[in-house]
């Protein structure tokens, strides 16, 4: 797994999905300050980086859940790729909306899930892993059985670890901070000088900044 995560990493960073700037970093809606953002919508827009991403997708969940019956893309980040996931793999696909729908049925899933169908949920991206499992959460209380969620990133905060441990749902990343770092080091994305500012970010970014 591990190249193919520095791969991955390679091809977001040529495509500038992730931007590093610890002397200039960027507020999340948290309020947290943080020295990179990573916006994966953008993989869309270049079709081999966006197959590469999906075909990934479709290896690893073939490999860990062969018995997958639905795939579940997280609103909004996760729809398009979810669906492309789910169309090589001839699967039904579900999309997960981050609240309830105001109006009509009121749906926070989209689509027809048969009750205890094994879904594989796919993600953009983890940081606290909070709504990433409220997105399993409500397609376990849908009827669906989540047997393990994949994702394009993951910052791989100690706090996702333990969020994701406690939930019991496995979570797969193709790429990882660490490995972002380590890469971004070695094309010269990175001085070494900023190491430590990044890596003492994702130790505490809650405090990082202030």
């Amino acid at each position: 797994m591990n190249s193919t995560q520095i791969e991955v990493t390679k091809k977001l960073l040529e495509i500038n999905t992730i931007k590093i700037q610890p002397s200039n970093p960027f507020t999340w809606a948290s309020g947290w300050k943080s020295p990179i953002y990573c916006d994966n919508r953008k993989i869309l827009s270049y079709p081999k980086t966006r197959t590469y991403i999906r075909d990934r997708f479709v290896a690893v969940i073939k490999e860990k859940y062969p018995n997958a019956e639905v795939i579940a893309g997280v609103a909004t980040g996760a729809i398009a790729i979810g669906a492309l996931v789910a169309e090589v793999l001839g699967l039904p696909f579900i999309y997960v909306r981050a609240k309830p729908k105001g109006h009509g049925l009121e749906n926070m899933i989209e689509g027809d899930l048969i009750p205890k169908q094994k879904v594989v949920v796919v993600e953009d991206l983890v940081s606290t892993g909070i709504s990433s499992l409220k997105a399993a959460e409500a397609v376990n209380n849908f009827g669906g059985n989540v047997v393990g969620m994949v994702a394009i990133f993951t910052y791989n905060f100690e706090l996702a670890k333990e969020n994701f441990r406690k939930a019991g749902i496995e979570l797969t990343s193709l790429s990882r901070y660490q490995v972002l770092i380590d890469t971004a080091v070695e094309i010269g994305e990175v001085t070494s000088d900023q190491i430590d500012s990044l890596l003492k970010w994702r130790e505490d970014p809650a405090a990082w900044g202030k």
